[in-house]
């Protein structure tokens, strides 16, 4: 029986840390070891029970957690057993702090063993300090560089994931893209670099950047592939990468490729009939400079979903190469057949579930990058409202507009920013259009054009006219839109017209249990104090400062109102946090207030704040 199966019965006390013998360097590291914020054990599957554990692990005793529901016990189990190491992240309660599980095979006594690092359970952010895993940087790294939205267009839904290789050895240098180039045309983009680890990433890095780069002045198939061959043959690094390349029109469906050293696409019909583009073979990338790039044409049916992907996608069994292309032809045809699967709120999921869906038991033997390209049966009708310009009437456009972004496919995030900017839009014309005359007619109209913007129009018939009093009514309603959507044009001709327009994207899929762990940060308005407090508690990660941005926006009206900000509840205040709290502290000084930010005395996060120079621009209580 392995010690970790055992360790959680054992009653005994654990052994102390190991005196050194003459080893200055060694006993260096065991005192740092012996002292460090994370709970260390040294387990051999020869002992009964851990061989060594530091002042930490002493004091939580025997006894392995369970966390999420899988027990640590058995994660020990298994990277003794298979040699490879592993990481989870979760909760011993449900209301509690997240626990960070490290497991690292090692050799003991000349047998197997592990050492099993638990963090942040009981000593908030212990976990933090152990080291990450080079694995990790790398796939950090890979991540870092993909791009971070995919556009959204009113006749496609697009779909991207990336899965890093269960083996870190054979992680890195695989890659997709899309890029729109005007006229609902889209540029879809996957590729291979040679090699594994951060020179792969590197190499990645680079052909996509020259990629888009000659997609950009001359997006046909025959100039991209001349010009990424002629930059792979210049680049060492470089020479040797696959790559498939198409255009897409996405109001007609005509798509012209091709490909270098790269597997064909898979094509999905609404029927569920799968088939392979064909596809002339040509050498990888620089591999042979100057041969001729065979160009194809395909008209991808309304209904039907194209399907981009990397080797690791169709990694199958060596003495039959088809299997793993079957294998993917079928996951896909089975997932796009799930009900729901291609509504626009699910089908950003589309990427990740084919992934997920061709990992063997094993893993997967390399990085998987998958691209979807589904062209919808149908297209979104534009959205219209003529109503009568009443204060009453805009909890109905809230209704309308928000159930029209969500069928668009819209995220939680931009829907609310759009329907903010909408909604001060239609309250300025509510209040102000026909002051002192019986109410008049409004209307909302919205749209999104073949290159997805999205464009939003109040209008109404009449003027408006703010008192003397209060000069500042109609420009503070345009503040805020500005603050909320690319652009605002008003026009004012046989009454008052409001366009909005607003460029969508969404957000690719990351291998869930590779990527970044994060509770977010929890964020909320106090209405009941003089002035609106927005509170927030937790970590104010990149996605956290974003939906902070928008509180306070939303609480101060754009910034013409005062508002103070709550951060004594903050564990972690990154530098997307410090960019919106500068960016307010510019809005309030435009308008004559200051924003009143507290915070305690010697916490991280006020220093935060004072290093960055917003001490002169917000008061820190």
């Amino acid at each position: 029986m392995l010690a970790a199966q055992e360790m959680s019965a054992s009653s005994g006390s654990l052994p102390p840390p190991p005196t050194p013998s003459g080893d200055h360097g060694s006993g260096l590291l065991i005192d740092a070891l012996e002292t460090a914020p994370a709970a260390i054990y040294c387990l051999s599957a020869a002992a009964a029970g851990p061989v060594w554990a530091n002042a930490r692990a002493r004091s939580r005793g025997t006894a392995l957690p369970v966390v999420d529901g899988q027990p640590v016990a058995d994660v020990v189990a298994r990277v003794m057993r298979t040699g490879q190491p592993a990481t989870l992240s979760g909760r011993v309660v449900p209301d509690g702090p997240v626990t960070t599980v490290v497991v690292r095979p090692l050799e003991v006594d000349g047998g197997p063993g592990v050492l099993l690092v638990l963090g942040g359970d009981s000593d908030e952010g212990a976990g933090t300090h152990w080291p990450r895993p080079a694995d990790d940087v790398v796939e950090q790294a890979q991540l870092s560089l993909l791009p971070p939205s995919l556009p959204m267009l009113p006749d496609l839904q697009l779909s991207g994931s990336y899965h890093r290789a269960t083996l870190a050895r054979a992680a890195g240098g695989d890659w997709y893209d899309a890029v729109p180039l005007g006229a609902g045309r889209l540029a879809l983009v996957v590729g291979d670099a040679v090699g594994h680890g951060v020179p792969a990433v590197g190499a990645m890095s680079r052909l996509r950047g020259a990629m888009r780069s000659s997609a950009l002045r001359d997006p046909s198939p025959q100039a991209v592939m001349a010009a990424l061959d002629a930059f792979a043959d210049q680049m060492d690094d470089v020479e040797g990468a696959s790559v498939f390349y198409g255009l897409l029109d996405a109001g007609t469906g005509r798509l012209v490729y091709t490909a270098a050293g790269h597997p064909p696409p898979l094509v999905v019909q609404a029927d569920g009939r799968t088939t392979t583009l064909p596809l002339t073979p040509r050498p990888p990338l620089g591999s042979m400079p100057g041969a001729a790039a065979s160009v194809a044409e395909h008209v991808l049916d309304q209904g039907a979903t194209l399907i981009l992907f990397s080797n690791g996608a169709v990694a199958g069994d060596a003495h039959d190469p088809s299997e793993g292309r079957k294998r993917l032809a079928e996951v896909a045809r089975k997932i796009l057949a799930l009900p729901g699967a291609l509504e626009p709120d699910a089908s950003a999921g589309l990427a990740g579930a084919i992934a997920e869906g061709v990992r063997r038991p094993q893993g997967w033997p390399d990085d998987v990058a998958v691209l979807v390209a589904h062209r919808r049966a149908t297209t979104l009708e534009p959205l219209q409202m003529d109503l009568v310009a009443l204060p009453s009437a805009l909890p109905g456009v809230r209704r309308r507009l928000g159930g029209w972004l969500t069928e668009l496919g819209m995220g939680e995030q931009d829907r609310v920013t759009v329907m903010v900017a909408v909604g001060e839009a239609c309250a300025n014309a509510a209040e102000h259009a026909y002051r002192d005359t019986d109410p008049g007619p409004m209307s909302v109209a919205a749209d999104v054009d073949v290159d997805g913007v999205l464009t939003v129009t109040v209008r109404d018939e009449g003027t408006w006219r703010p008192p003397n009093r209060d000069p500042g009514d109609r420009g503070r309603g345009l503040l805020i839109m500005r603050q909320l959507v690319d652009g605002v044009v008003l026009e004012e001709e046989r009454g008052t017209t409001v366009t909005l327009s607003f460029r969508l994207r969404r957000t690719p899929e990351t291998d869930p249990e590779h990527a970044a762990s994060t509770d977010g940060a929890q964020i909320a308005v106090d209405r009941d104090a003089e002035v609106p407090v927005v509170r927030v508690s937790g970590a104010v990660d990149e996605a956290s400062a974003e939906q902070l941005r928008i509180r306070l926006l939303e609480a101060s009206h754009g910034g013409t109102g005062r508002v103070e900000l709550d951060l004594a509840g903050v564990t972690l205040f990154s530098s997307a946090a410090v960019r919106v709290v500068l960016a307010i502290a510019r809005i309030a000084r435009d308008e004559r207030w200051r924003l009143v930010v507290h915070v305690p005395e010697g916490g991280v996060t006020r220093h935060i704040l004072e290093i960055s120079g917003l001490g002169g621009l917000v008061d820190l209580r």
